[in-house]
């Protein structure tokens, strides 16, 4: 892995997380930004306005704990179950989706916000799950499903555990977004960059080439 490509990486990620949580707490939080635009106190709506940016961006930081994690288990959940890991994740991606249907984090919020919710993830999950398989192969579809169903949900929770649907509603997208981002790029910053293996190669050869002349030189002298 490119370690240039990968920091870009994590950087972009934050950036699309920001922007996302940013734009997604103007409609789900306008209260917030209301109460100081009429009459117009620059100083406090600039505070909320940073406020929520720096509660995306920990989310955003979240996801990408959360993406890594993956990584491993993926890596793990290979080696322990083999041939059976996608039927594992299966599995996983379906518990998890039962859990948020039958079995909600709050009684004060409606099950058939819940459901919606839901669909908006699998949905969101199948649509980036199937963009990832047409960029690599069939064998990413499942591991995909898992990373944006399970590992969403997963990022989720502690929001979830508040109850608020405000707050849940503000950094699903976020979540959303940045693991979508994460799992479309993962492709292209892991493929293998000829021209930099070729300027590796080069500088390689400079080196060598200069510890023969440093040799040669010794050996003159002496």
């Amino acid at each position: 892995m490119n370690s240039r490509k990968l920091v870009q990486m994590f950087f972009k990620t934050l950036f699309i997380g920001g922007i996302i949580g940013l734009v997604t707490s103007f409609f789900i939080m306008s209260a917030e930004y209301a109460a100081y635009l009429n009459p117009l106190e620059f100083k406090d709506l600039l505070g909320v306005t940073l406020f929520f940016l720096g509660y995306a961006l920990v989310f955003t930081v979240v996801s990408q704990t959360g993406f890594f994690a993956y990584l491993f288990i993926n890596q793990y959940g290979s080696a322990l179950f083999k041939a059976l890991w996608p039927t594992v994740q299966l599995l996983l991606v379906i518990l998890v989706v039962a859990s948020l249907i039958y079995v909600p984090p709050k009684e004060s919020i409606s099950l058939s916000t819940y459901i919606i919710l839901t669909l908006i993830i699998v949905i969101i999950g199948i649509v980036v799950a199937y963009v990832k398989f047409k960029q690599t192969n069939f064998t990413a579809l499942i591991p995909a499903l898992f990373l944006m169903i399970v590992m969403t949900v997963l990022e989720w929770t502690p929001v979830l555990r508040g109850g608020d649907f405000q707050y849940m509603l503000l950094v699903l997208p976020t979540l959303l977004g940045a693991n979508a981002y994460q799992l479309i790029a993962l492709h292209h910053v892991t493929k293998v960059d000829e021209n930099h293996q070729k300027r590796q190669k080069e500088r390689l050869k400079q080196r060598e080439q200069k510890r023969k002349n440093k040799q040669s030189k010794n050996i003159k002298t002496n």
